[in-house]
């Protein structure tokens, strides 16, 4: 596998089975969190996703025609770079604690679970506009659906984050 392969598939997480999208969904929540508990400053997680938004993008606009033509079909679901940066929108600007109260891991902990699964159900089930956006010519497509169900997720996320949980 070459570089671009790399990137595209995240590393490999595109080629494990079952649920490869899924797979590919993992690195930004638990970067988030590690980040969160070595370095803690917010301004260091939101530029980490910000980055990784912007590469994993690049990536599949760039090589969405050679993904494509590698694996012989439209949105390869060994490609999860787009999984990569829509998950990264989820939990982009979240309201994240960086504090050493005793509830910052868990408040920080149910914030990435509810944006990753938030994510994979609009990533999965696709309603509309979302599903609408991989009508879009190769790269585009494979990412601009998983863009919109990040912020999708996202909205989801920060309306429970500010209205219903309460820790």
């Amino acid at each position: 596998m070459k570089g671009q392969g790399l990137l595209l598939t995240a590393f490999g997480l595109g080629h494990l089975r079952p649920a490869p999208g899924t797979w590919g969904s993992t690195p930004p929540p638990l970067l988030v969190l590690l980040v969160l508990a070595f370095d803690g400053r917010l301004l260091a997680v939101n530029l980490l996703l910000l980055a990784m938004a912007a590469v994993f993008s690049a990536a599949c606009v760039a090589l969405g025609t050679w993904a494509e033509q590698r694996f012989a079909r439209e949105d390869p679901p060994q490609v999860v770079a787009d999984e990569v940066a829509g998950q990264c929108l989820a939990l982009l600007f979240l309201p994240w604690r960086d504090t050493a109260a005793d509830d910052t891991w868990r408040w920080n902990l149910a914030l990435a679970i509810t944006a990753f699964l938030a994510f994979r159900f609009f990533d999965i089930l696709k309603p509309p506009p979302i599903g609408r956006l991989q009508r879009l010519p190769a790269g585009w497509g494979i990412l601009a659906d998983d863009l919109a169900a990040g912020l999708f997720a996202l909205l989801i996320t920060q309306a429970l984050a500010w209205w219903v949980f309460r820790f």
